[in-house]
Parts: structure tokens; C-alpha cells; sequence
């Protein structure tokens, strides 16, 4: 991607360690405690700025204020009026896409090529929700009662909603929450994860610039013990959505009982990539390992199994190898950076912890394997991307999502084989399927227990397109006609005329 900007010298502009409010009934304000918390640069560990701590007093106000919101001015928005809205956001997401591209790249470390590329996937979700908002509608419906009664039914927002999303990708996953809110009319609580929050602080902002009345959109930064928690819990929030891990997702699944609120969950993935003997093998290379690579891992759809057809596995996995190690890492506002550093320490920790396993429990490191040093990599979290060869579905790195950049290879010597392995596994998030063969796509495609199945290609999303998991990758669908029914209710209606 050719760049018609400066990164590096915007990004001097963003942040320099300075407090950012969050944003509660249409003001910015701290949190109640007045206790803050560090936003910082994965590359380099610098502190880009400091943010509140909210914690259950600050999320009650958020509620109380989305539920003012919803019951007095937004109610009053009609479907056109609310589409009005979605179409100024995209309108000013337009001027400020470099800006929310860098503040990614600076919270969360992806590179900013990746960051601006984002750009037609997030500014489509806002006007396809935006067209969404005036083709809402029940139906009417003949029914078999004697006498003249009209049936029929009304598409309601559901309330308030709580939204808590993960640090991997804050303006999309802001947005994937916030517009269909605003399109069925509801309301919402935003709780980012604690390790990227600044970005959707911007959000707000924009949000408010557009007109959303105040109370409609409220930001909560905090942890997600204190913040995070009190959200899922709260009695007065009717529906609560959350992207990220199985655990912490069925925690807030269980939290949500306490007044049965509507739950979407869309949660963690260890999902199977399958090159099939007639694949395209120039093709299938890059695209396999980018399933991976893209975002040092650090994603939930990440194509970290995968099966190769036996007859072309040796020279396959050696091909992803090479590519590996062909990939030029770095800070990810630097626009030749392909693959940028991990979130922080923590987490490149855990994923040297699996590496080690795999070499423990017998994988063959076939490429990566290391921390990165040297002056270029200081300060940061930065970790060679890593082929394993030689790996059994038995072995840790094979089981468990690792949330960082590596691959097991793994053999098959026929396709019901492979279809068995690739479904072996409590996940059901996404998997990708390489042939040339259309019959054996279609077939492979229907058998795979995936709530995303890619053909040739991998990590395709458009916001016409449902997207979600199966078994322990959550349940509800984000994207298409289905996401804005998760934040609607049914209601119907008998009339009798005679």
C-alpha cells in the first residue's frame, strides 16, 4: 500500500501521555474512584496517555444514562432520523480515517498498512447499517382464530445494551457493536479492553460530533474485572455482546442469568486450515500463512492447524516456512512493517511458554521460535513468526489457542481424515479450505463445524456476511440481517374488527 501521509509524524500528534476522559451521558469525565490506568505502545512500552479506571459505580451511571437515552430523545428517532446518524459517523470516519488508523496502530500494534485497510470494511459497516436502519419491519400474518382478527408483528429495540469488546482490533469491533445499536435503536455501554481503549475514546468523539443525543453512545474504560464484570451483571442492561476468550466468555454468559438478558458471545477459535492435494500450491502459500501471520496471531479466526495433503505436505510447509521468514517485522507505524509486535509482555510470555512446549512435547521447529532483540526491537513484544512440522493433534500446540504467530503442520492422507481432525477440537469459530476441485469445496465446506468457511481465501468479512462460532466459539451472529435481530424483540399483536 502506497501511503499519502506521514505516519510516524501524525502519530506525534495523537498522544503524548496526557489524560483522555471516558464518555458518559454525553460528557468526559474520570471515574468516580479517580483512579486512572497506562495505555501503552506494545512496540516500545512508552505510555501513550492515561485513562480512567472505571470500575461498578462509573458502568451504573453509564447504564443509568443509556436508559434515560433510550426512554426519552432516541425514542423518538425515527428509522430515517436514526439512518441520518449512521451516515454523519461514516461521513466523519471518512475525514478521520489516518487518525483512527494510527491511533490502532499506536494502542494495539498493527501495522498501519493494516490499520488504513481496514478502512472500507468499518466505514461499510456504518452505511450498511445506515440502509439497515429504514428496512426494519414485522410482518403480517394470516392466523386461524374465528372472527375478523388482524395478526401481525413489530421488530422492537431490545433496551440498553453493554457491549465489552477485545484489543485486537478496537475500531472495528467498536463499530461492529455500536451500529446496529444505533440502527434498531437502542442504546449502548461500551467497555474496551483495557489494553487498547484509546481509539474508541475517539469514537466517542466523532459520535458526538454526528449528533448522537447524549446517553446513546457511553464509553467506560476500565478493567474488566471491575468494569467489565458489573456490565455483564447489571439488572437494568437488557442485552449483553462480547468478543473475546471462551473463559471470560462464559463467565459473562453465566452473569447474564441474573436477569436473563440476551447474550451474544463470539469467542476464541483453533481453527483448521486444509490444503488439499490438487491445491493451487503458489497461492495457498501466502494466503495460509497470512491466516496466521496477519496479525502476529493475535486473532480469533487465526488458521493455526493446518492440514496438508500428504503427497504435497514437505514442500508446502517448507514453502510457508520461507515465507515466514521473509516477513519484515517492526513497529507497526513504520509503513514497510508487515508483522508488528505483540500487545505486551504478558501475552508474548504465554506464547514463548507454547513454543517451548512444542519442542518439549516433540514438534519440529521448522522456522521462528524467538523472541526478537536488538535495537529495532526494544522495549517491544516482539516474537519471530513460527512454523512447527512434526505435529501430532495430541500435542499442546495443537489443542489450545495460542493467540500468537504460529503454525502446526500437520499431514492427512485422506479427506474424511482430515474433516474428522479439523472437527476434533471444542472450537467451531472458522477454517479454510485450498483446492481446485468445486465438488470437493462444496463437500469439505458443508462437513466443517465452522461458523465461517473460506474457499481459496481466508479472513473475508463484509457486513452483509454473518459471522460467529460454534460449540465453544460462542453463539450469535455479528454482520447481515441476522446481527440487527440480536438487538431487536418480537411483539405480536392481535386486533380484533368485528
Amino acid at each position: 500500500m502506497t501511503l499519502n501521509f506521514d505516519p510516524r509524524a501524525k502519530a506525534t500528534t495523537l498522544y503524548h501521555g496526557e489524560f483522555r476522559p471516558m464518555f458518559i451521558g454525553g460528557k468526559w469525565v474520570a471515574a468516580q474512584s479517580g483512579e486512572e490506568m497506562q495505555a501503552l505502545n506494545p512496540a516500545t512500552e512508552e505510555v501513550l496517555a492515561t485513562m480512567p479506571r472505571g470500575s461498578a459505580v462509573d458502568i451504573d451511571a453509564a447504564v443509568a444514562a443509556a436508559r434515560a437515552a433510550f426512554e426519552g430523545p432516541w425514542s423518538e428517532f425515527s428509522p430515517y432520523e436514526r439512518q441520518c446518524v449512521l451516515l454523519r459517523i461514516a461521513d466523519l470516519f471518512e475525514k478521520h480515517w489516518e487518525e483512527l488508523s494510527v491511533s490502532d496502530t499506536l494502542d494495539m500494534g498493527l501495522p498501519i498498512t493494516r490499520t488504513l485497510a481496514n478502512r472500507r470494511r468499518v466505514i461499510g459497516m456504518l452505511r450498511f447499517y445506515g440502509g439497515m436502519a429504514t428496512a426494519l419491519h414485522g410482518e403480517a400474518i394470516d392466523n386461524s382464530i374465528p372472527g375478523e382478527i388482524v395478526t401481525f408483528t413489530r421488530r422492537e429495540p431490545v433496551g440498553v445494551v453493554g457491549a465489552i469488546i477485545p484489543w485486537n482490533a478496537p475500531t472495528a469491533a467498536s463499530i461492529w457493536k455500536i451500529a446496529p445499536a444505533l440502527a434498531t435503536g437502542c442504546a449502548i455501554v461500551l467497555k474496551p479492553s483495557e489494553e487498547a481503549s484509546l481509539t474508541p475514546l475517539l469514537i466517542a468523539r466523532l459520535m458526538q460530533e454526528a449528533g448522537v443525543p447524549d446517553g446513546v453512545v457511553n464509553i467506560v474504560t476500565g478493567t474488566g474485572a471491575e468494569a467489565g464484570a458489573r456490565l455483564a451483571e447489571h439488572p437494568d442492561v437488557n442485552k449483553i455482546v462480547f468478543t473475546g476468550s471462551t473463559l471470560t466468555g462464559q463467565a459473562i454468559a453465566r452473569a447474564g442469568v441474573t436477569n436473563l438478558k440476551r447474550v451474544s458471545l463470539e469467542l476464541g477459535g483453533k481453527s483448521p486450515v486444509i490444503v488439499c492435494r490438487d491445491a493451487d500450491i503458489d497461492k495457498a502459500v501466502p494466503v495460509a500463512a497470512m491466516a496466521v501471520f496477519v496479525h502476529s496471531g493475535q486473532i480469533c479466526i487465526a488458521g493455526s492447524r493446518l492440514f496438508v495433503a500428504r503427497e504435497i505436505h514437505d514442500e508446502f510447509v517448507r514453502r510457508v516456512a520461507e515465507f515466514a521468514g521473509k516477513l519484515r517485522i517492526g513497529h507497526g507505524i513504520e509503513a514497510e512493517t508487515e508483522i508488528g509486535p505483540l500487545i505486551n509482555a504478558r501475552q508474548a510470555g504465554k506464547v514463548e511458554s507454547y513454543i517451548k512446549a512444542g519442542c518439549d512435547e516433540g514438534a519440529e521447529l521448522i522456522a521462528g521460535g524467538s523472541r526478537l532483540t536488538g535495537e529495532l526491537y526494544d522495549g517491544g513484544n516482539f516474537i519471530a513468526p513460527t512454523v512447527f512440522g512434526a505435529v501430532s493433534d495430541k500435542m499442546t500446540i495443537a489443542r489450545e489457542e495460542i493467540f500468537g504467530p504460529v503454525i502446526s503442520a500437520l499431514p492427512f492422507d485422506t479427506l474424511d481424515e482430515a474433516v474428522a481432525r479439523a472437527n476434533a477440537t471444542p472450537y467451531g469459530l472458522a477454517a479454510g479450505i485450498f483446492t481446485t476441485n468445486l465438488g470437493t469445496a462444496h463437500k469439505l465446506a458443508r462437513r466443517i463445524k465452522a461458523g465461517s468457511v473460506w474457499v481459496n481465501m481466508y479472513h473475508a468479512i463484509d457486513p452483509a456476511v454473518p459471522f460467529g462460532g460454534m460449540k465453544m466459539s460462542g453463539y450469535g451472529r455479528e454482520g447481515g440481517v441476522e446481527h440487527l435481530h440480536e438487538y431487536l424483540e418480537t411483539k405480536s399483536v392481535w386486533i380484533q374488527t368485528d
